[in-house]
């Protein structure tokens, strides 16, 4: 009797069983893949059992409506998922992957699976894990904005903006507000009243900072602002100039160490920046730590050179063809011809090494700074009507911001991340370029290095901010049709239709100098990886520079045919993880650099100061 008990209750378990599996909601998911080019791959749902109408699809992909059973967009190689729900309430989760196929498609996937990984360090909130704020987005109602796939907006506090903020923050405190009062020292400098041409090194002080200032002035200038205005609204503003005036401090503290460290051949050539002050960030009293800091220079360098060919090269090029492409549709079609022509302008310039840079730069940089400045003053100007509006917005937007741009914490997170993002300040980049002044005061360059932040953030980036506010460019129902240059782009012929072209012009200018700017930099990382080893093999180091340079000629070809978003998505993480080894040395470095800075303040007052003071 016992028996048949336990025959009965299985056979009535597996028939619940299956009965409940052919009850269970089911339905197929059909992808393609459009073509051969990045992201055009679809999904649509298709023969839904066992269900009742009406039904709800929530993708994965968090802008495709809760109503719509197709997605469009997808990118290749990545994993999503795809809940369908009907009006019962039963759901049925499915996961799918559409598999690139082109090289092109393979390419971008391998450096997108490569930014996920980074971005999960770089970008991680640690105060959101750590319970510290809750990152979703209230309206005023107390109710969470939801993105049409009906998951909730968040904000985000990016690890990397935490660590730049927190190090411009402590280097202000540090040297004690040096960004303020050392600020007319700073003009003092570059007008050359302590110039020297007999000192060690090839540059002048405007000339180092021309050269750093055309490699950190560039199209974040123009599409990085819109973009942090489109997200964050009017009072980004605020935090980018606050994060601006802070981050001064920073670039003083790695130039300064940058002429402190460098290392001056033979023949007057001069090779400075983070690879070389970091080589002694943990002592040379043991072997071990003369590895680990030798180690941390080595990673700096590969990470620069990445940088180099990324967003120094190929993001400029890319865009300064699909901005003139745009302005120019019949030029659609000849992007490697383009490619050609600007590689040529290039090559002609990096070719005579970082003199032949600094006359261009410094010839280029102020002409595209002004002509941007009065033509965004005149914009300005012409709504100046508006300036109590503006007022008010930027002030509302920065300390009452709307949740409609994530609340507080999303628009000081947005306008401190943009700065930071714009003027490089502690990622270590420009030391490279101030090294090579010439001063034996490390400390004078440090001065000079600090108006860079404040001409690329406080002046170049505010005034993009401006425009876009002034012009009314800003509200989520224009930056929805226009985003980055092109929202800009709008601003600026509102006024006057021919601005437009200004803008181009500008546009051109910033990519070109952005370019043979970061040629340097690169130059400089690669001859620290394999300078030596050229020297060996060949016997002459220069065989380094030379290959680099056709390397980097090569990708500007590269950037201009190129779609692959992952590629300088790439790149630009990789300049921002240049940041966590070179704040290590700036801090560990910081008690000695305010000693110098104390020394050099005193022969400043004293009036002793001359450039080959010992």
């Amino acid at each position: 009797m016992l028996e048949k008990r336990k025959i009965l209750i299985y056979l009535f378990l597996l028939f619940s069983t299956q009965l409940l599996a052919t009850t269970e909601l089911q339905f197929t998911v059909h992808t393609g893949n459009v073509s051969a080019q990045n992201n055009d791959c679809f999904a649509e749902i298709s023969d839904i059992q066992n269900g009742q109408a009406p039904y709800t699809f929530q993708w994965s992909k968090k802008d495709i409506p809760l109503t719509s059973n197709k997605a469009y967009d997808l990118h290749e190689g990545t994993e999503y998922t795809i809940k369908v729900s009907d009006a019962l309430g039963s759901t049925t989760t499915k996961t799918f992957i559409i598999p690139p196929s082109s090289s092109t498609e393979k390419i971008n996937h391998f450096f997108g699976s490569m930014v996920d990984i980074i971005a999960s360090v770089l970008m991680v909130d640690i105060f959101a894990l750590l319970h510290m704020y809750d990152p979703i987005i209230y309206d005023t109602q107390g109710n969470p904005l939801l993105h049409p796939n009906g998951s909730p907006k968040q904000t985000n506090i990016p690890l990397i903006v935490v660590w730049l903020f927190l190090g411009a923050l402590y280097f202000t405190l540090r040297f004690k507000f040096i960004n303020i009062h050392g600020f007319i020292h700073s003009i003092h400098l570059v007008r050359g009243k302590y110039d020297k041409p007999e000192d060690k090194g090839q540059l002048s002080h405007f000339q180092a900072l021309a050269t750093a200032l055309s490699a950190t002035v560039g199209l974040g200038n123009i599409a990085g602002v819109a973009l942090a205005i489109g997200i964050g609204g009017p009072g980004a503003t605020f935090w980018m100039i606050l994060m601006g005036i802070l981050g001064m401090s920073s670039k003083f503290t790695e130039a300064a160490l940058g002429v402190k460290y460098r290392r001056i051949n033979k023949n007057g050539e001069v090779s400075g920046g983070p690879m070389y002050y970091l080589q002694y960030v943990f002592g040379t009293r043991t072997y071990i730590r003369k590895k680990m800091g030798k180690a941390l220079a080595i990673f700096f360098a590969i990470l620069l050179i990445g940088s180099s060919l990324g967003g120094g090269n190929m993001f400029q090029a890319n865009q300064s063809f699909s901005n003139i492409a745009q302005m120019i549709p019949s030029l659609q079609n000849h992007s490697i011809l383009f490619g050609f022509g600007l590689a040529f302008l290039v090559g002609i310039v990096i070719l005579g090494g970082i003199t032949s840079i600094a006359k261009v730069t410094s010839k280029i940089v102020p002409i595209m700074a002004g002509i941007y400045l009065i033509t965004g003053l005149i914009i300005i100007f012409s709504n100046f009507s508006h300036i109590e509006t503006v007022a008010k917005a930027i002030y509302n937007g920065a300390f009452h911001a709307s949740s409609v741009y994530g609340g507080l914490i999303g628009v000081m997170v947005m306008g401190i991340q943009r700065a930071a993002f714009s003027n490089e300040a502690g990622i270590g980049s420009a030391a490279i370029a101030h090294s090579t002044v010439k001063t034996q005061k490390p400390v004078s360059e440090g001065f000079v290095a600090l108006l860079e932040p404040f001409i690329d953030t406080v002046v170049i980036c505010s005034l993009t901010a401006f425009v876009l506010i002034f012009t009314g460019y800003y509200s989520p129902e224009i930056t929805a049709q226009f985003q980055g240059a092109n929202l800009t782009s709008e601003a600026f012929g509102s006024v006057f239709p021919w601005f437009k072209w200004v803008l181009l012009i500008t546009i051109l200018l910033f990519a070109y100098s952005t370019l043979i700017s970061w040629s340097y930099y690169g130059i400089k990382g690669f001859d620290f990886l394999f300078g030596s080893l050229c020297e060996k093999l060949f016997n002459n180091r220069s065989i380094a520079e030379k290959a680099y340079k056709i390397l980097f000629l090569s990708f500007i070809i590269v950037g201009t045919a190129s779609s692959n978003s992952n590629v300088v998505d790439f790149s630009d993480m990789m300049l921002l993880c240049m940041a966590f080894p070179n704040m290590i040395g700036l801090v560990v470095f910081a008690p000695r650099l305010q000693k110098d800075l104390q020394k050099y303040w005193m022969q400043v007052k004293n009036k002793t100061l001359t450039s080959n003071s010992k």
